[in-house]
């Protein structure tokens, strides 16, 4: 299908909606983005506007734009959705919230168009029971900043038509995407189970004083980070000798952490209010202006990676060895 025949909706225009419109929007496709909550409805335009400018600066798109915004509306009326064969929901994560959110789109669309949750934290299983259909209904996991990241997956609920999965997969490469196909679902998918492995490991060497919060990130920074572009662990670990692993994790599994407590380093920060670089309290101490250059500087290597990081797709080498045929 040509993407521009095909109508998606966006609900919720936080960060993430926002990004996930333009990336639909940079694919070609007709977005209708729903705000329900009605203070995103006037600073949605101007981020998806400076999206749609960063990219045509940095050429992901040769259109200005004005052009995307023919294609995109912008609106608190859950029954502009009509006529959109997929629905994006992007709230935040509260059953309560997504399943009000749910009763309204199932409200107005069709009996055979496809919802999704970007959801992170919920099992689709059990956002599925809140649906009428829940075998249309799945999760797609996106990646902040949507519109610069390869990564995407797909997710299918226990009660999930694996098939509307599998389309899922093929339409997101549209989207710029290297996806990813859960066809059984689990508590945080794949990504989110591994990364927060890693959290759980970092607060526990802060915490109990093998390292700093800056030596962490530097270790990440330049360990993982050197080659994560590139490779997964199981690919590294091809990479730089299968049996050192075997080695060293029998003597180092147990000494990992295994905690199920909250870790009162984050707790402490929450808990006082603090969100990161969104209010200049996080982790890290920041003046206003330190945050918003952060900010500024992660939406500039995100592109700067992409650059990268399509250069090398995850099948590199066979496509070096096909094209010496």
């Amino acid at each position: 299908m040509n993407p521009s025949q095909l109508s998606i909706g966006v609900v919720g225009l936080g960060l993430m909606g926002c990004s996930i419109t333009t990336c639909l929007l940079l694919a070609g496709h007709r977005v209708v983005a729903v705000a329900p909550l009605p203070m995103d409805v006037p600073t949605a335009h101007p981020r998806i506007h400076e999206h749609l400018k960063k990219s045509l600066e940095e050429g992901l798109t040769t259109h200005a734009p004005d052009h995307f915004f023919e294609a995109l509306v912008i609106t608190e009326d859950y029954g502009a959705l009509v006529d959109c064969q997929l629905v994006i929901e992007c709230t935040l994560e509260n059953l309560d919230i997504k399943k009000s959110v749910y009763e309204k789109i199932e409200a107005v669309v069709t009996t055979d168009a496809v919802i999704t949750s970007n959801t992170s934290a919920i099992p689709i299983s059990i956002l599925q029971k809140e649906v009428r259909h829940p075998e249309r209904f799945l999760g797609l996991h996106w990646a902040e900043p949507s519109h610069t990241t390869r990564f995407l997956e797909v997710i299918c609920g226990d009660l999930s038509d694996v098939t509307k999965g599998e389309w899922l997969y093929e339409l997101s490469h549209a989207w710029g995407k290297e996806p990813t196909l859960v066809r059984k679902d689990i508590r945080g998918f794949i990504t989110n189970r591994l990364m927060y492995a890693l959290y759980r490991e970092a607060f526990n060497l802060v915490e109990n004083g093998y390292a700093t919060v800056e030596d962490v990130d530097r270790a990440c920074r330049n360990n993982g980070g050197y080659w994560m572009t590139l490779a997964g662990p199981f690919r590294w670990m091809d990479l730089t000798g299968v049996p050192a692993y075997h080695t060293v994790l029998k003597d180092l599994f147990p000494t990992l952490s295994t905690s199920t407590e909250v870790p009162a380093l984050i707790d402490d920060i929450v808990k006082a209010g603090g969100k990161g670089v969104a209010n200049a309290h996080g982790f890290y101490s920041y003046t206003p202006e330190e945050a918003q250059l952060w900010r500024e500087t992660f939406e500039a290597f995100s592109y700067e990676i992409r650059e990268l990081a399509l250069k090398y797709p995850a099948d590199v080498v066979k496509k070096k060895l096909k094209s010496k045929e």
